[in-house]
């Protein structure tokens, strides 16, 4: 029992020292890690294809039934409390170390900025109404290419087929950009925990004990390969969040499929229009009574009232304790804009337009 304890205890010490190196000296151990990174994901997300489903949905249920029965049994049987905290411990640490050592630490890499060439700084508002009405015109280039029922409602897709297109879509992208070679698997569904993730506000979900990229399969229609392409960014070893976010956005406008493409430039919108409402009300009015009677703009402010409404069905409480849980997380790893990073995206999605577009 002594040596569970010592060896736990000297895995944490591990991964907090890990972390402090990572943090002070980024230069010494990027881009090797990176590559580490992703040799050792694409490994566990090779170990793992056989399984159609994410490991970790199966998983995650039968942990927690272990774990109940590990207590009932250690109750029953009158074992030592301290014997059992031995072993859930050193469980613990070894998991742990796996996710801190196996990718986790690619929080501490360069911005993304730098490995593509792309520079980024602060940008005045009308250089964001600029960018926001680019992405607003271009997603209405294929806003009408999207299958919809009677009432101009998106209809949801084949889950499967998406997943596969997801998975593969930095192909392209890496023979530009070294940084995006790796895994190119399919993004797993998560269908046992998916409905208790959305009603946590989690949309995706990347698992680095199992290499894999998975999302539930309720996330609404049009985000869904934005979504899937995001987790998929994650497994390349792109930690930050608002970096993953723009991945996916290359990734989707990259691709020959109206569905991603949509998706992609639907999400850069969304993204920008959110940040110049918060700019400056009167500038995001302006811009939405400019091209309001326009048809295909239309069908973009009804599919975003279409996916608030979808989210607003998990509305619950266990939101505001994952946001909290996920804040911590992304702290603790130096981004120090915690859940808000998402929606910092805005700043490379500005950045691309002026760069590659203007």
């Amino acid at each position: 029992m002594k040596k569970r304890f010592v060896i736990a205890v000297l895995l944490f010490l591990l991964d907090v020292l890990a972390m402090f190196f990572f943090r002070r000296f980024p230069s010494v151990f990027f881009p090797w890690y990176r590559s580490f990174s992703k040799a050792w994901i694409s490994f566990l997300s090779g170990l793992y294809s056989f399984v159609p489903a994410a490991v970790w949905d199966i998983g995650a249920l039968l942990l927690i039934l272990i774990l109940l029965f590990s207590i009932i049994y250690m109750i029953i049987k009158k074992k030592s409390f301290f014997q059992w905290f031995s072993y859930a411990l050193l469980v613990v640490s070894v998991g742990v170390f796996i996710a801190i050592g196996g990718w986790m630490l690619n929080h501490y890499a360069a911005p993304l900025s730098e490995e593509i060439g792309l520079e980024v700084k602060e940008y005045s508002v009308e250089e964001l109404y600029e960018s926001t009405e680019y992405y607003l015109l271009k997603a209405s280039e294929y806003s009408t290419l999207i299958e919809r029922d009677e009432d101009y409602h998106a209809r949801r897709q084949d889950f499967e087929e998406l997943s596969v297109i997801a998975g593969s879509s930095y192909l392209d992208l890496s023979e530009k950009y070294p940084v995006f070679k790796g895994s190119s698997r399919p993004v797993k569904k998560f269908s046992l925990i998916g409905e208790y993730l959305l009603y946590n506000g989690i949309i995706g979900m990347f698992m680095p004990v199992t290499g894999e990229a998975g999302v539930p399969y309720n996330v609404p229609i049009l985000p869904l390969p934005f979504t899937m392409c995001h987790e998929a960014a994650h497994r390349l070893g792109i930690a930050s969040e608002q970096e993953a976010n723009f991945c996916a956005f290359l990734a989707c406008i990259s691709s020959n499929d109206e569905r991603f493409l949509y998706s992609g430039y639907y999400s850069a919108f969304s993204y920008c229009f959110s940040s110049l409402y918060a700019a400056d009300q009167e500038k995001a009015l302006e811009l939405y009574e400019t091209h309001k009677e326009d048809p295909s703009v239309q069908l973009i402010f009804l599919d975003r009232k279409d996916t608030r409404d979808a989210y607003s069905r998990y509305d619950s409480p266990l939101q505001e304790i994952s946001d909290d849980i996920n804040d911590t997380y992304l702290k603790t790893f130096s981004q120090e804009s915690g859940i808000r990073s998402y929606g910092e995206v805005t700043d490379y999605l500005i950045a691309w337009y002026l760069q590659e577009i203007q």
